[in-house]
């Protein structure tokens, strides 16, 4: 780095002199990235070529210090900036300045259905890591729902591509308007953590194009991401991080990516393909990606000395090195050489206002209904009405920014929810634990002891007998075989003894309020008998205020579902067709379901989720109008526009996610019953109704032919579907596609 910047400085006198040759192309930023690219490509050796195409550190890349072309820094993501890590070990660097702010988890962030707090995310992640000092950070992530029990499922936006291909878009631009380059992950079909690095995935052309790669496309030709992060297992048998069939022909070919495509650490297991199948830059080979180490330097890596030697004998393509020097040397232009980048800032007010607002905006009201016909629902907590409340629950005191992987974070602030509760409802507030989880651990499990587990369950139970309102503050959290990178969830249901413990608490209290912590659907067998839940997700840095609030009624929640929660794991489809569809025979996996994933499964199957796609209540109610469409019929390059009148009936004020969802009504190929392709935020006063209006093209009703390979549209029938979720649909209206 010292070479580097006093190369920097030497070079910056010399074209300082009066009759020296004039600034390079490359060094001078009015002119167009591409003839940057162009002049400081010819000016370079092979060999500093090649460097540029892996890593140097766990999280950095070789510049061109000859020529004052900086390195490349790159942070995990996407809910906060990872604290520093040592240069070739996983351990942290324990500097006292790098403590972030966690922003709720991706699946809060989807859970809104809001683009402005996409955006709003976006641009206050991308202020801290500029602040920082990063050029890439490695996030968002946009895989498919697939199964409940993926472990990173907390990292991504849901099960539908629509809604996580609206939502990526204003967090990629904003991030990158910072001077640093959003890092979409993980391409693709990294829908499981179980056997992550080598199993393989089969499926149809139709579910690739329709279900898991919508979202990568939006990231690339709607946000204009600079990079794109490979994913570690296979596809078709070939590692997704230099396969033919993601990066060079869907990715580089048919939607024109100009960016850089960066490994997962260790992604990478092949030269040959590496240089021929479009990696660009190869991080953390040799590693499992979190723990492990090696003994290899990085002139080891696969297209370091290995590659530079293929190319000398002639065995791959000069044309292969310079794709890649062009595209990292785009990416440095766009980031580490961008002289016109804002400062960022970090920790800021406005950081912890961004992260609350997004949190408040995504918990989802799942339930709350009276508990007879004189007492009513129990939200939202009226404090005044109560002299004892009770919090039980480990996850109301737990530190949820730990773990989970690569997306742990070091944070400056992190409000509990016994914190928030404290500070909303006072002393009334009693706490007892009820169940213990143990240490934060990556690999392994503690197992605690039956007699701690007896005596905190019995101490709740008895604290619950004399409690007004009982706050249960349970789910998941983020140790191996939880919301964990690494490893998959082991069971559906709540982990740690809950469901006894809240059977044992509903025995001697029946006002309770459930307030689920996770990233993932859990099984509920108390369903009936609890009269109010909430699913909180991992919030972030403001987490306990932002439980407390909605809570409260202060904020009235608007938050719906990114995914379906299964009343049982059968009743998801990757559980439906046996092992070989989830989680494989541990080297091959197929996706049986195809394209019926998520609410596309439940619809057309006639299997009832326990609370479906785009499930989220009110403190106030909605009513919808009739739908009107501006025409009765369509032909391709027409379109139609659909309005519906949408009121707010109730006493406050609150926010409606209006759902369009588009049926064809016969096709050749199976079709999902619907299928979302509209939805808008609306906020109401009380007794206040507007008018949504949703634009439908031909697009909108196409499917992919495998046969044909493309995209059509058949001419037919049509129903369009309006509602508040994808089974609570208030409106109903038919046309046609000439």
């Amino acid at each position: 780095m010292k070479k580097q910047l006093i190369t920097v400085f030497v070079m910056a006198i010399l074209f300082a002199l009066p009759g020296k040759a004039q600034k390079p192309v490359y060094l001078d930023d009015t002119k167009s990235i591409e003839d940057r690219v162009k002049d400081a490509l010819s000016r370079m050796t092979l060999e500093e070529k090649v460097k540029l195409c892996h890593a140097q550190s766990k999280f950095s890349t070789s510049g061109v210090p000859r020529l004052g072309i900086p390195e490349l820094w790159m942070s995990d993501g996407p809910h906060g900036v990872r604290e520093e890590i040592l240069w070739n070990s996983w351990g942290v660097a324990s500097w006292t300045n790098d403590s972030c702010t966690a922003f709720p988890a991706l699946t809060c962030l989807a859970a809104t259905w809001n683009p402005n707090m996409s955006a709003i995310y976006g641009k206050a992640i991308g202020e801290e890591a500029r602040y920082r000092k990063k050029d890439v950070l490695l996030g968002p992530g946009v895989n498919m729902y697939r199964t409940p029990l993926n472990g990173r499922n907390f990292e991504y936006m849901g099960e539908d591509p629509f809604l996580a291909s609206t939502m990526v878009v204003p967090y990629i631009q904003e991030v990158q308007k910072n001077g640093v380059s959003a890092c979409v992950k993980h391409y693709a079909l990294n829908n499981q953590e179980i056997w992550r690095g080598h199993i393989n995935v089969e499926l149809s052309d139709r579910a690739l194009y329709e279900i898991y790669l919508p979202a990568f496309k939006a990231a690339v030709q709607k946000g204009g991401v600079w990079s794109i992060m490979g994913s570690y297992n296979k596809v078709r048998g070939q590692h997704a991080c230099h396969s033919e069939l993601l990066l060079q022909n869907i990715l580089k070919g048919q939607w024109g990516f100009d960016g850089a495509v960066i490994t997962d650490w260790g992604g990478a297991h092949d030269t040959r393909e590496a240089a021929l199948n479009g990696l660009d830059i190869e991080m953390g080979s040799f590693t499992n990606g979190l723990t492990s180490e090696s003994v290899f330097t990085y002139d080891d890596y696969y297209l370091a000395k290995a590659y530079l030697k293929m190319l000398k004998e002639g065995k791959v393509p000069m044309s292969t090195i310079d794709d890649k020097a062009s595209r990292v040397l785009r990416l440095i232009f766009r980031t580490s050489m961008n002289s016109k980048k804002p400062w960022g800032s970090f920790t800021s007010e406005e950081h912890y206002k961004v992260s609350r607002t997004v949190a408040e905006e995504g918990i989802v009201l799942l339930k709350n209904d009276p508990l007879s016909k004189k007492i009513p629902a129990l939200l939202p907590l009226d404090g005044a009405k109560y002299h004892k409340i009770l919090v039980v629950g480990e996850n109301a005191t737990r530190r949820l920014t730990e773990g989970g992987g690569s997306s742990v974070l070091k944070v400056k602030k992190e409000v509990s929810p016994l914190v928030g509760l404290l500070a909303k409802y006072g002393d009334k507030v009693v706490y007892t634990k009820g169940y213990e989880s143990g240490r934060v651990m990556y690999e392994n499990i503690d197992k605690i002891p039956a007699s701690v587990v007896d005596s905190l369950r019995a101490e709740a139970i008895k604290q619950a007998m004399d409690a007004d309102v009982v706050i249960y503050i349970g789910g998941l959290n983020k140790n191996h075989l939880q919301d964990c990178e690494a490893g998959d969830r082991d069971s559906y249901a709540l982990p740690f003894g809950q469901n006894e413990l809240i059977n044992g608490l509903l025995k001697v209290n029946k006002k309770m309020v459930m307030v689920l912590i996770s990233g993932n659907a859990v099984e509920m067998p108390w369903v009936k008998d609890v009269s109010s839940i909430l699913q909180a997700w991992y919030l972030g840095s403001e987490s306990g205020n932002a439980i407390a609030n909605v809570l409260s009624g202060e904020v009235n929640p608007s938050g719906k579902l990114p995914f379906s929660f299964p009343v049982k794991l059968k009743d998801n489809a990757a559980h439906s067709f046996g092992e070989i569809c989830y989680p494989g025979d541990s080297i091959n996996e197929e996706y049986k379901e195809d394209i019926l994933v998520g609410y596309r499964w439940h619809d057309t199957k006639k299997i009832p989720a326990l609370f479906s796609f785009g499930h989220g209540l009110s403190y106030t109610n909605f009513s919808y109008g009739k739908a009107i469409i501006s025409d009765k019929a369509m032909a391709e390059g027409d379109s139609l526009v659909v309005t519906i009148l949408v009121k707010n009936t109730g006493k406050i004020a609150g926010k409606e996610v209006v759902q369009l969802y588009i049926g064809d009504e016969k096709c050749t190929l199976v079709r999902p019953l619907k299928e979302l392709k509209g939805f808008k935020k609306i906020a109401l006063q009380p007794g206040e109704e507007t008018v949504v209006n949703f634009t439908i093209t031909a697009d909108d009703l196409k499917f992919y032919n495998d046969q044909a390979s493309k995209w059509i549209a058949e001419a037919g029938k049509f129903k369009v579907y309006i509602g508040s979720s994808s089974t609570d649909i208030r409106s109903k209206i038919e046309f046609s596609l000439q």
